[in-house]
């Protein structure tokens, strides 16, 4: 991509901030001059690559800029003091940012581990990993920064030598794909694991490729088909959506085999049909046209925008039998969820500048739906109560990345949690005075334990007492970050 392309990205930009971007453009041209990629392409390209992909995600002009000249001080003479005096500070914190986190990466000690007792502890490095990924960045936009960053590495990873491949592409499954995943940015996720799959299991990639070939092209045939159905009974009653065809990662496609034995007839998201309406209200609406033309599957309809997914995902998913009795499945959504869908926390920058950081983060998740970047909201709460991103990188309590339960308050508010977790948790999660006050706890009616693990559906009611007063031993079965920090924070006041 040349920087013409770039240009026509960032159309979205007022006129000052697109001069801001082409001076960036040329300083960075002027500093990466004679150096070229292990593809022979100049180095400049992959900082216009990975600008692209910020400005398709239309972030501000300044993380625009940081993309073009994210590799500056690392691969340059340039001080991060000369960039400073040139850009300003915000534009070189970033850069700096971008430039520790490549500092984190997969030691050659976990990278072919195999033995039973050596995978617990490959994942708890892992997961050690992605919280150092988190807890390094002051300001969300170094981390989306550093995924644009990796991205183009992994298109262009046959340009890097053969036995680096394998690590890279490993890290990228391991850290980058989940942690894309925990910002709701589901097209850079999808992208980044696809890319790494035939690189890391080469013999199941090819196998897959093989098999799925011949079914993907009669799904697709099929799917255009139903679609036009589809189109015409929505208009009938009034709704003009959009319905595109999506093929399954493969990545994803094997993921999911695996929980099937291997047996492709039982995928039947291979190709889905989205549908995109203007409404919340035209959601159901379209979803109740669709079952009263064709059949659903029984337990296979997942309202996530009644109960969104932690990273924000919102979507009406549903099974049916189509026409011919063919399976297929089907997601409904709203421009605005689709955006989000797409882009995660990047869709809130879209068509305005914002500052980004821990404190417009706040502000911004405040005006969001309530149940919307759960997981964000928490890191950000956390990174401003604790001030000190030592300590959190060595928390291990941190977990942004595990499975989540969804359980209730006696008045039916739902709390994200991490499984594992605990009445303490909820407790923090409902209110900080709440969480420094317990007295006991209720489960479903029943008193338990305080280190008693919550399950998805619970309803918890939390007892509070005025003198009671968090306990250092909180700390040995609180699972959040939020409750931690907080706890933490009681017991150094005392």
């Amino acid at each position: 991509m040349g920087y013409d392309e770039l240009a026509n990205k960032i159309a979205y930009l007022s006129k000052p901030d697109q001069q801001l971007v082409r001076h960036a453009f040329l300083f960075a041209q002027k500093c990466h001059e004679g150096q070229v990629r292990n593809t022979g392409e100049p180095y400049v390209q992959h900082a216009i690559a990975a600008a692209g992909t910020i400005a398709d995600l239309h972030l501000d002009a300044k993380t625009v800029a940081a993309a073009l000249l994210h590799d500056t001080c690392e691969d340059t003479d340039l001080t991060l003091n000369d960039l400073r005096k040139e850009f300003g500070r915000e534009i070189a914190n970033l850069v700096d940012g971008v430039t520790k986190l490549s500092k984190i990466r997969i030691t050659t000690k976990w990278l072919f581990v195999k033995e039973k007792e050596q995978l617990a502890e490959y994942d708890r490095q892992i997961e050690t990993l992605r919280k150092m990924f988190v807890a390094m960045s002051s300001d969300i936009r170094v981390v989306i920064l550093k995924l644009a960053d990796r991205l183009h590495n992994m298109q262009t990873l046959d340009g890097v030598p053969k036995e680096k491949r394998y690590r890279i592409a490993k890290e990228t499954l391991a850290i980058y794909a989940p942690l894309a995943y925990r910002l709701g940015m589901g097209e850079v996720k999808g992208k980044l694991e696809d890319l790494a799959f035939p690189y890391v299991y080469p013999e199941e990639y090819a196998a897959l490729k093989k098999k799925a070939a011949g079914r993907l092209v009669e799904k697709e045939r099929y799917i255009l088909q139903f679609k036009k159905k589809i189109l015409a009974k929505l208009y009938k009653d009034g709704i003009k959506g959009q319905i595109h065809g999506r093929t399954k990662h493969m990545y994803s496609l094997w993921r999911k085999l695996q929980r099937y034995d291997n047996d492709l007839s039982h995928i039947y998201d291979l190709v889905a049909l989205r549908i995109i309406v203007n409404s919340v209200e035209e959601c159901y609406k379209a979803l109740g046209i669709i079952h009263n033309n064709w059949k659903p599957l029984v337990g296979r309809i997942k309202d996530y925008i009644a109960m969104p997914k932690p990273n924000g995902y919102r979507s009406i998913h549903t099974t049916v039998f189509g026409p011919g009795g063919e399976i297929v499945e089907i997601q409904i959504r709203s421009k605005e969820m689709h955006e989000q869908a797409e882009f995660g926390i990047a869709a809130h920058w879209h068509y305005s500048e914002k500052k980004g950081g821990i404190d417009y983060l706040l502000r911004k998740v405040s005006r969001a739906p309530k149940k919307e970047l759960v997981w964000v909201n928490e890191l950000a709460k956390w990174q401003k109560a604790v001030g000190d991103n030592k300590e959190m990188e060595s928390d291990l309590g941190m977990d942004f990345f595990s499975d989540r339960i969804f359980v209730y308050t006696p008045t039916g508010d739902v709390k994200d949690l991490p499984i594992g977790a605990t009445p303490i948790d909820f407790a923090y999660a409902v209110h900080t005075d709440l969480g420094n006050h317990v007295g006991g706890a209720k489960v479903n009616g029943k008193m338990v334990d305080l280190a008693h693990e919550l399950k998805r559906g619970d309803i918890v009611d939390i007892i509070k007492k005025k003198n009671a007063s968090p306990k250092r031993d909180w700390l040995e079965f609180a699972k959040t970050s939020l409750a931690r920090g907080k706890i933490k924070s009681q017991i150094k006041g005392k």
